[in-house]
């Protein structure tokens, strides 16, 4: 029943769009539809309540219990995409405004966007064309109507993909550890501690944007087809797929517009850490010999 409602809650807010937008829906398909969206509201509210109680009766605080119903109630993907589709428009903004999330001060961004700035543009190239041709084509006005309303979402959302990518860069952070992103689908923080090794080594992988080997723990973020830097871990780090789905990766192979940029700045890092440390042991025997002869 919850997957229903969830199918449904998109179909109405298009509904209230087109209204918005002056499209002539017949009252039949509104008072239609309104029935329909209120009953599935009702039987989800329910559904909400008990999985509520239960959780309070085993003991959740109020906030807990909540969060364990609501997870009962949405299906976890629905609930990534709208995640990322909230995360999609706050980059837009922190697009406009000129900010990147997650760059702190003394921490290099990485970015990556190179080889798919080209064909993200060429997307709404496209969207543009069709909107327009559709316009002149299409004589019924309530479909013109509708698919405007489509078209328009479309573009805004390949310009929310695109400007989650410019705005969430690689970084490596002035503690050595090192954040793998892509957009607002994927993220991945790895501790400096981990990292045993790093290099450019550009590949050109076949696949979707995460692929994964499962036997050897590698795992590919592809961009515009290529990968040119590979991490190498000393434990498996867990990460999380666009969708939800989970996995654990050895070796971590990404793209990075400036591959040697990225890879010198881990590689300082982990130099200065090590000669710290040789710098503390260095003390520690000094002080134990000191007080040996003394």
């Amino acid at each position: 029943m919850s997957k229903a409602l969830w199918v449904f809650i998109p179909a109405e807010l298009t509904l209230v769009v087109c209204l918005l937008a002056g499209v002539a829906v017949p009252a039949p398909v509104i008072w239609g539809a309104e029935a329909v969206v209120l009953t599935l509201l009702v039987i989800e509210t329910v559904f909400l309540r008990r999985h509520y109680k239960a959780a309070r009766r085993a003991g959740a605080e109020p906030r807990a219990a909540l969060a364990r119903a609501v997870e009962a109630a949405v299906p976890a993907t629905v609930r990534r995409l709208l995640v990322n589709e909230a995360r999609g428009l706050t980059s837009l903004v922190r697009w406009v405004a000129r900010r990147k999330h997650g760059v702190r001060e003394g921490d290099l961004a990485a970015p990556y966007t190179g080889p798919q700035t080209a064909m993200m543009y060429g997307f709404l190239f496209v969207s543009v064309v069709e909107t327009v041709a559709l316009a002149m084509l299409i004589p019924w006005p309530l479909v013109h109507r509708i698919l405007l309303v489509v078209d328009v979402y479309g573009v805004l959302m390949v310009l929310a993909m695109h400007a989650g990518c410019v705005t969430r860069p690689h970084v490596v952070g002035a503690d050595g550890s090192l954040l793998v992103r892509w957009g607002v689908l994927f993220d991945m923080p790895i501790a400096g501690g981990l990292i045993t090794a790093a290099r450019v080594e550009r590949r050109y992988p076949d696949g979707s944007l995460v692929k994964i080997d499962e036997p050897g723990g590698t795992l590919d973020l592809i961009v515009g087809g290529q990968t040119t830097v590979r991490v190498e871990l000393s434990e498996p780090v867990a990460f999380v797929r666009p969708m939800g789905g989970r996995g654990t990766a050895t070796v971590v192979r990404f793209h990075a517009d400036d591959p040697a940029a990225l890879v010198a700045r881990l590689g300082e890092i982990r130099k200065a850490r090590a000669e710290a440390a040789d710098e503390a042991v260095g003390e520690a025997v000094g002080e134990a010999l000191g007080d040996v002869s003394v």
